[in-house]
């Protein structure tokens, strides 16, 4: 199975006779609106003249949305300015700086087809052509206006002759190019939507990264050689450009659920991404209907995706797991599709260690219960079951990133620390292996499990477990519900074999924080039970969110797959002056011959090649120095065992 990035405008399009991309100067090449900028450079300073900013930004929105007519606006604009060519020498730095985000990140596109670019804007050639220059716009490829200047070195007015200085003066100019070809009009404003309305384009992009203008937007609904987009990629990525196949950020959909960190929200948007949350989990169904359309999928512990979900997910390529396990995620199921999956496996870490150590001490000392007492008016000044936890024996069970820390932490404390673990592991401070859990169970005065979710961990803890503790030993569970039976739990509370206990996790737990709450555990002496928050401080969760969605970006953006739990782990530099092929695929033989064969085909040149498998999958990923036509990727795509293929430039 191939999946691909689809691409229904481009597919119309012959790569072959590449369009004239024609852009608007002002909020779509650059950020702002320079007559704007150069207002505040001139007025700031000067109290008196702030109402001529807020003059000069009203004409500049009134013209933009068609309100007043543009030689109106324009006009008057200048008069108010009043600027000197020595004024125009620092706006044109300020602007410099103030390149559009997708424009900036594409320059290696306008270099790579000079005459390809061209501008035509209301404002003024003074300024625009030092900033386009530097992308190798060339002066005759500039339509804008003309200052006229007093003895003085003042601008005055505007050149009248210039047919840009009227209305619908982009129409008329635009049409005096002699332009072969199609012709696409890139703009935020009115006057750019008039360029197509009025015949001098064949199609029209209504460009919202820097401002929406609903008039411009509206007029694009219905008409199929119009549409409206976010960023600059998706103008290239519709027009076929030679090399620039990589699909446009802002149509990547990114889908997170269950509150994920702020951060992480912010990460993903600032890169460009079409994201959406969902304040909680979803179940089968739901996430079903949700995930159409979606490539990165973000949840944390309450979500399950299942081969049914994964069945349903047409674009998906990643899953991201805010947390620390990911038993909750069909990882054969993905590998299958050759989507990778990501974690947080060290994010909480302190976090859980911090609560583990507290509600010892809280148990030890029989401060919740004292606590119940008070609240019910029973003062209890008893030192009786209240003991230190120095010189007391933890026992931890499962000795990886957490349980390691919680070995240290406790030794702090003056504990003393043995713990078991199926394998081999690096022990810490003056811990001890035991090589049966037994032994281990017969010698604990707390026990900690932290294992992970896998199937074989179910009941790990059980009636014959707890059977083999000292008695009035202590419990806490803070890894998975299900590694521990619960009824036996219960039972070895209310016989008093195990003295108290903490339970974080449950086999069973409430999707939102509006489902109730059910459990055998409830009203138990001397039982701390917690809603599944071990990790849950606003630390661990801004570093959860900073973590997974690092590691989703670097997979989107480069291609690494470091820390992915499914995935053949390569780490991969920045995308820099080459096209990179990202090719998962069975592991099969042939693969990587078939690839190589393409490759030659098409004379690509090869920069760097990587090739990594493990038991299920192989991920190829290509680095070739030169722009490749669009038969090249889809001979790519159709190599036997394909899973996934995408192209970054």
């Amino acid at each position: 199975m191939t999946t691909t990035l689809e691409n229904p405008v481009a597919d119309k399009i012959q790569a072959a006779v590449l369009p004239t991309i024609v852009l608007d100067f002002d909020s779509t090449f650059t950020q702002v609106e320079a007559l704007d900028i150069l207002a505040e450079q001139l007025f700031s300073s000067d109290p008196a003249r702030l109402t001529d900013i807020t003059a000069i930004k009203d004409l500049t929105d009134l013209a933009m949305s068609g309100e007043i007519s543009f030689a109106e606006a324009l006009q008057r604009r200048v008069q108010i300015l009043k600027p000197t060519k020595a004024d125009l020498e620092g706006l044109v730095e300020t602007l410099k700086g103030l390149v559009s985000a997708s424009v900036a990140r594409n320059k290696e596109a306008f270099l790579r087809h000079p005459g390809k670019f061209r501008i035509i804007s209301g404002g003024f050639h003074d300024f625009i052509a030092p900033v386009v220059a530097e992308y190798g716009i060339r002066p005759e490829h500039i339509l804008a206006n003309r200052l006229v200047f007093g003895d003085d070195g003042i601008a005055v007015s505007v050149d009248q002759g210039n047919p840009l200085s009227k209305d619908g003066g982009k129409v008329v100019a635009l049409q005096g190019w002699d332009i072969t070809g199609p012709v696409v009009m890139v703009g935020d404003g009115w006057t750019d939507f008039e360029v197509y309305k009025g015949g001098a384009a064949d199609r029209f992009y209504a460009f919202v990264e820097n401002v929406k203008r609903e008039k411009v937007v509206q007029a694009t609904h219905g008409i199929e050689a119009a549409q409206v987009v976010v960023s600059f990629d998706e103008v290239l990525h519709n027009e076929g450009f030679e090399g620039r196949y990589s699909f446009p950020r802002s149509r990547l959909k990114v889908l997170l659920l269950e509150n994920v960190h702020p951060t992480a929200i912010q990460a993903f948007r600032e890169e460009g991404y079409d994201v959406t949350t969902v304040k909680g989990a979803l179940d089968e169904d739901d996430l079903i209907d949700a995930i159409q359309g979606v490539h990165i999928l973000g949840i944390r512990s309450k979500t399950t995706v299942t081969q049914k979900v994964l069945d349903a997910a047409d674009k998906l390529l990643a899953v991201g797991a805010f947390c620390i396990g990911t038993n909750q995620i069909d990882l054969k199921g993905c590998s299958k599709k050759g989507i990778a999956v990501f974690n947080a496996p060290y994010s909480n870490t302190r976090s859980v260690v911090e609560m583990v150590m507290g509600l010892t001490v809280i148990l030890t000392r029989n401060i919740y219960d004292k606590s119940i007492q008070m609240h019910t008016g029973k003062w209890d000044k008893s030192a009786t079951g209240a003991h230190e936890v120095r010189n007391k024996t933890i026992g931890i069970i499962g000795y990886g990133a957490i349980g390691s820390q919680l070995s240290i932490l406790a030794e702090a404390f003056g504990m003393r620390v043995i713990y078991y673990d199926v394998a081999e592991k690096l022990t810490l401070g003056n811990a001890r292996r035991y090589r049966s859990l037994d032994a281990l169970l017969a010698e604990v005065d707390v026990l900690s499990i932290h294992v992970d979710g896998r199937a074989e961990n179910k009941n790990l803890m059980g009636a014959a477990q707890f059977a083999k503790m000292k008695d009035g030993a202590l419990f806490i569970n803070l890894s998975r519900g299900h590694v521990v039976d619960i009824d036996a739990l219960a039972q070895a509370l209310k016989s008093g074999k195990i003295y108290g206990a903490a339970v974080d996790v449950f086999p069973e737990e409430p999707r939102t924080n509006d489902d109730p709450f059910v459990s055998p555990l409830t009203g138990i002496k001397n039982l701390i039970l917690t809603p599944h928050i071990g990790g849950s401080t606003e630390e661990a969760q801004e570093a959860i969110g900073e973590f997974a969605s690092e590691r989703l970006l670097n997979f989107l953006n480069r291609g690494d797959t470091t820390f992915s739990v499914n995935m053949p782990n390569v780490q991969l530099s920045e995308v820099e002056g080459r096209h990179r092929f990202l090719h998962i695929h069975q592991n099969v033989p042939g693969v990587m011959a078939a690839i190589n064969n393409i490759i030659a085909k098409y004379n690509l040149n090869i920069l760097a090649q990587h090739l990594k498998t493990n038991e299920s999958l192989g991920y190829v990923i290509v680095d070739v120095d030169r722009g490749y036509s669009k038969e090249a990727l889809e001979e790519l795509k159709a190599v036997t065992g394909t899973l996934k293929f995408r192209s970054l430039t």
